[in-house]
């Protein structure tokens, strides 16, 4: 049986004013197409610099040990050019979902592409949960 992978949709936009709306939820009317796509999909966006951030401080509430990214997470966010990298980059959740089935990210990815020829989002990334396909965390004390 060939196994049933889940799919992650990615974005990135132009600019750091554009992102800040993003995560503010803001009314502005550069947004409105983007906001219409993501809740005909169900889809909320996550800056992925918010992701890490939240990561970091589940980790030091509840104990590093049990978190193999730590180091990694906090350096990134602490590090001044990935933060502005980051504050740029968007996870969709859909139905808060981190990951879901193929034709859900499929959908996604086609509706947010005249985003991307406008110039709104500068990229459109699709993951899948094959671990072959993706990189592993760094081993512990040491590079991955």
């Amino acid at each position: 049986m060939v196994p049933q992978w889940q799919y992650q949709v990615r974005f990135d936009v132009v600019d750091a004013a554009i992102s800040e709306s993003i995560r503010r939820k803001a009314q502005d009317p550069a947004l409105t197409r983007l906001f219409e796509i993501l809740a005909r999909h169900r889809a909320v966006p996550k800056s992925q610099f918010d992701a890490f951030s939240e990561y970091v401080t589940a980790a030091e509430e509840r104990g590093v040990d049990g978190y193999p990214l730590y180091q990694w997470t906090k350096a990134t966010i602490e590090n001044p050019a990935k933060k502005e990298k980051y504050l740029k980059s968007f996870t969709l959740y859909v139905d808060d979902q981190e990951v879901y089935a193929k034709e859900i990210a499929d959908g996604l990815e086609s509706d947010l592409q005249p985003l991307a020829t406008s110039g709104l989002i500068t990229r459109i990334s699709k993951y899948d949960t094959n671990p072959d396909n993706n990189p592993q965390p760094p081993r512990r004390g040491g590079k991955g």
